[in-house]
Order: structure tokens, then sequence, then C-alpha cells
């Protein structure tokens, strides 16, 4: 939307999307918008409930809607109410789409300046296209036995899908629930026995039953990353390049280890 349009993001830096409780003020933004973006596929459960609270006439984006989506495993499909994984944006390619929603959406309640957020999505497909090539030959460092990853909860499927690598958590789909003692044995065990080095904690999790986890197994965090929320801006991840490009780099260090 470049200097179009002005944003006002409900869920922070840093914040969790899945357990976040709107606040009256939430309501108060979403009433005067003109448009309103959600992620969809179950991934901020409470955003219908206070659309509809809000009394919002603006236009409501989906910006997932149409995509070609990864169906979860049946142990986690409970989670959103679903059997589909929302985290769609760990994967580049099936970001094009996902920009092109929000262009459109835009588009149509702005028709002036249509062209703009069209241009902007078009420029934004060029700029994944580079992501993705760059990712590929990063990942092709690390040979495959060793493409193995603890994370605090499962959100980096469409990553795994896409570049050929195995993610392993404590925690399901969702950050809301809980792990079993018996979830986390089985994980602490397969550290052990498959040497897994490349451990790390997320920005949006407690971090202390990942430094558990660590402990209990004999390995170090490797660091932090992004996986449902930007950092702040004078953080690594503070643009949707930033946190593809954090990610990336930490998680190829990281399991050139193992």
């Amino acid at each position: 939307g470049g200097d179009k349009v002005k944003v006002q993001t409900l869920v922070g830096p840093d914040r969790d999307a899945h357990v976040y409780q709107p606040t009256p003020q939430d309501s108060r933004v979403l009433a005067e918008a003109k448009v309103v973006v959600t992620n969809g596929l179950g991934f901020e459960g409470w955003i219908e409930r206070l659309i509809k609270a809000s009394g919002t006439r603006a236009r409501i984006v989906v910006a997932t809607q149409g995509l070609r989506t990864r169906k979860l495993a049946d142990a986690h499909g409970h989670a959103h109410g679903g059997s589909v994984d929302p985290h769609v944006w760990h994967d580049p390619r099936r970001m094009a789409p996902y920009a092109r929603n929000i262009a459109e959406g835009l588009a149509a309640a702005d028709p002036a300046n249509a062209e703009v957020y069209r241009i902007g999505a078009t420029n934004f497909a060029v700029l994944l296209g580079t992501l993705d090539s760059w990712a590929e030959s990063r990942f092709a460092e690390v040979p495959s036995a060793k493409r193995k990853v603890i994370t605090t909860h499962d959100s980096f499927g469409y990553l795994a899908e896409r570049y050929r690598l195995t993610f392993r958590a404590p925690k399901g789909i969702t950050t809301d629930a809980e792990p079993s003692a018996k979830g986390i044995a089985q994980l602490i065990d397969q550290i052990r026995a498959e040497k897994i080095k490349a451990v790390f904690v997320e920005n949006i999790s407690d971090r202390r039953l990942i430094d558990q986890l660590a402990k209990e197994a004999g390995v170090t965090v490797g660091g932090r990353l992004y996986s449902d929320a930007l950092s702040g801006t004078d953080g690594p991840a503070r643009t949707y390049e930033a946190l593809f490009r954090h990610n990336v780099s930490l998680l190829t260090s990281g399991m050139l280890q193992n």
C-alpha cells in the first residue's frame, strides 16, 4: 500500500496471535477501518468475534483465500478446529497470492489507487522469488541427514515441506495447550538418539520449556527464531524479508552442527 494506506496492527511485535485477548480499543480501531485483513485458516481464532462486535463496515480480506494449504497430521488437526496449517508465510512461494488478495482488497476499497496496490503486489512477488532462490541455495549447504530442528511449537511446517527439513516441537500447531510429559520425554530421547544440536526458542514463546528440554537433552539453545510475529523495528525481523532471512540463516548454521 505504501503511502496510500495507514496500517494499524492489533497483535504487535513479538506477540502471540494464538492466545491474544482483544481490547475495547481494538474494537474501536476495526469500527473506523476501511479494510480489515486477517490471515484466516483459524490462525487468529478471536478475530471473527471481534469483527462482529465492532460493527465495522470495512471490507474484510482473508489473505489466505484460495491458497494451496498444507494439511495437518490428525494428531494436530483439532488445534485450530480443522486440519489446515495456518502458518503459510514460511513458504515464500505461497505469499504472492497472499499479497494479491490484500492488493485486490485495497483496490476494491480505494479504486482510485488500485494500480498502485497491484504494482506493489507484483513487486513483492519478485522479492519472494529472490528469497525462495536464496533459501534453496542456503539449505543446499546442509546434508539431508542433518536437516533436523527442534522448536517450541509446530509452526514451521510450510518451511519444512518446501525445503525438505524435519521439525519437531513439544507443542502442537497452537501455543495455548501444554505439552504432555510423555511427549517431552520422547522428544528428549529423539534429540539424544539423533544427536540434534539445532534447538531454537521462538520469539512468541516462554523459553522456559525449551530451556528445560535442552538442558535434559544435553544441548544448547541455538538462538531465537521468528515464527508467528515480527520483531520490533530495532530487531532482526522488522519486515517479512528480514524475518525470513534471519530464520534461514539461523537454521542453516544450527543444522550444520547436527
